[in-house]
């Protein structure tokens, strides 16, 4: 008994850096349960001050109507990537031919074949020429057959296209002999739609709220969307896919930002997760109707008609309450709150919402020049755009080089819409254990290396480099969710649509530099592009701040101090405060270690031994 009396006192009176070194030497693994420690009391620091997670827990942090907001907010994702892609199947290859029906009136009984052989020219290889015809005559059918026909001149009565099964906008509307338009020039109207799309939606879902945004963004799903159907001249498909990107990208900004300020923590990021990974599945559903329709209105009528049922949003869809808060619609605010409490059958305490007042001084309104006046929100702003461009021109550059290998367009939308689905699963892993900013990094370094190797590998071994390109695509189709779950933390409440909506500008962009560059023809110069504005983008994500457990920021005067300062000052704060939090869960281990050493020597304490047995 006398010697374990003097173990423990021993122990006791050891320094504390002995001890935690004899800890730090042996399990190692114990360091990544303090960084997860250290995460956990900067969250609960950072909660005391947030009313509104206080508000959000007694409302219920995950129950019946955050599911169903979470189902509203995915379920038209479906039909986005069904308006968004469906120019790629638009443009089936065909072989036109002048209509030169005009040999009928002479011949009815002619067959096809006969009527071709008659009035069209051949080329040197024995080919109908596609583009020429011969000039009518009025001889009759004996006539032309004996003495043939040799003034030739450009089709004027239209084509026809005799060996092709399917209907596309290139036989609806005669896009051939100097008319044709490319996918990726449609694609480039449409993501200039996008680019404009997301400064007026993102200026009028911080103006006028998410609620009525996405309801306008729904009705332009319908208008311009469903209705491509309909349109009787391709210069009115281009306006219709113009105008309907607007409707998607004025969508994608406010139902994010709804999921955003509705959710906390983990579920937050799982909402956005389980949105992003509907719209691969949405691509796969577009694929599946493309390859069995055989006409492309078919394919907006059938794709597109579900976007009706979305009208019953009117009555079911909830505003934002940090939004309302933000405009100064507290009551407003406490109605939503209360609401989302009864459907959830909880109550939230009188003493939380009287807490959820106005601050005393005025606040100033937020405008989008803050993006400039303010220096810790235009540092983060021209952070985000650049790393939004890389990816955007990233994995438009990925999706489009397996064209250059030949790979059938179905199984080139098919086959990475299927490997995005556990990509961006794997996101859930990946900011629960490493946090937001070095998720963003390791997915952008694994795009960054699977770039490297598409230009190292030679371009005999074709099946290594369409499986690098499908990789490629993988860790991209991650770093959009990981970015776009980063991005709406980072940005404050009173501007976050409008901050959405010029990080989607960049991201569309480098979409659309990514078209131009491909639509010249070059081989490695977009993947060697793309490689170097991964590095650039990886240097500069190193400049963001961590925002995992964070409390979201709603108003510029209320952002996180971590996320006003900048440089050295951001490192010394940040260095102090991991230092004392670290501190503290080392004296945490210690006790514990401790108290477990007490509990093991006082059961052996209650047997004495033979030696205790004889002194005594």
């Amino acid at each position: 008994m006398a010697r374990e009396s003097n173990f423990k006192v021993e122990l006791q009176t050891q320094p504390s850096s002995k001890i935690l070194n004899q800890h730090e030497t042996a399990p190692r693994h114990n360091s990544w349960s303090l960084n997860m420690l250290l995460r956990r009391l900067r969250a609960t620091e950072g909660k005391k001050d947030d009313k509104f997670s206080n508000i959000l827990d007694a409302v219920g942090e995950f129950g019946t109507f955050q599911r169903r907001l979470v189902a509203l907010t995915f379920i038209p994702n479906v039909l986005s990537a069904v308006f968004m892609f469906a120019d790629l199947f638009m443009f089936t290859a065909q072989k036109p031919y002048c209509n030169a029906s005009w040999i009928l009136a002479v011949g009815p009984n002619l067959s096809e074949a006969e009527q071709l052989n008659l009035t069209l020219p051949r080329a040197p290889n024995g080919s109908f020429l596609t583009c020429l015809m011969y000039l009518p005559v009025a001889w009759d059918l004996a006539s032309i057959i004996q003495y043939g026909l040799n003034h030739t001149e450009s089709c004027h009565d239209g084509w026809i296209y005799p060996e092709t099964k399917q209907r596309s906008l290139i036989n609806e509307f005669d896009l051939v002999c100097g008319k044709e338009t490319s996918t990726e020039t449609v694609q480039t109207m449409f993501m200039a739609g996008l680019l404009i799309g997301s400064l007026i939606f993102g200026f009028i879902s911080d103006r006028l709220g998410r609620y009525p945004t996405i309801l306008l963004s729904l009705l332009g799903l319908i208008v311009f969307g469903f209705g491509t159907a309909f349109v009787n001249s391709f210069h009115q498909y281009l306006f219709f896919r113009f105008a309907v990107s607007q409707a998607l990208v004025g969508y994608s900004i406010s139902s994010t930002s709804l999921a955003t300020e509705w959710l906390v923590g983990d579920h937050r990021a799982h909402a956005i997760i389980l949105e992003h990974c509907f719209f691969a599945v949405g691509v796969m559903f577009l694929t599946g109707l493309a390859y069995s329709l055989p006409h492309w209105r078919m394919l907006f009528l059938l794709g597109g008609a579900p976007v009706f049922s979305f009208i019953f949003y009117i009555w079911i869809l909830p505003e934002s309450p940090r939004w309302l808060m933000m405009k100064g619609k507290v009551e407003e605010a406490k109605q939503v709150l209360c609401y989302a409490a009864g459907v959830n059958k909880k109550t939230i305490p009188l003493s939380l919402l009287d807490k959820l007042q106005l601050p005393g001084k005025k606040m100033d309104k937020a405008s989008v020049l803050d993006f400039y006046n303010n220096r810790h929100l235009r540092k983060v702003t021209l952070v985000m755009g650049c790393v939004w461009f890389t990816v955007g021109y990233s994995y438009f550059t990925l999706s489009f080089k397996l064209k250059d290998f030949g790979v059938n367009i179905y199984f080139r939308q098919v086959i990475p819409s299927i490997m995005e689905v556990p990509a961006r699963l794997c996101c859930i892993f990946l900011l629960e254990q490493m946090g937001r900013k070095w998720s963003l990094i390791a997915t952008l370094f694994q795009g960054t290396m699977m770039c490297l190797l598409i230009l190292i590998i030679p371009s005999e071994l074709k099946s290594a480099l369409v499986l690098m390109v499908v990789f490629g695509e993988f860790s991209m189709a991650a770093s959009v969710t990981v970015f776009f779950i980063y991005t709406a933390e980072l940005l404050p409440t009173v501007l976050r649509a409008t901050g959405l909506g010029l990080v989607s500008l960049a991201w569309a962009a480098g979409a659309i530099s990514s078209l131009v560059l491909i639509s010249q023809s070059l081989t490695l110069l977009p993947v060697f592009l793309c490689l170097t504005s991964a590095i650039l983008a990886l240097s500069l994500c190193s400049l963001l701040p961590e925002t995992q457990d964070q409390p979201l920021s709603d108003s510029l005067e209320s952002y996180p101090l971590q996320f006003r300062n900048t440089g050295e000052d951001t490192m010394s704060d940040d260095t102090l405060y991991d230092d004392a939090a670290e501190e503290v869960v080392k004296n945490t281990i210690l006790n514990a270690s401790v108290m477990k050493l007490d509990t093991d020597i006082l059961p052996s304490s209650s047997q004495p031994t033979e030696a205790d047995r004889k002194d005594d």
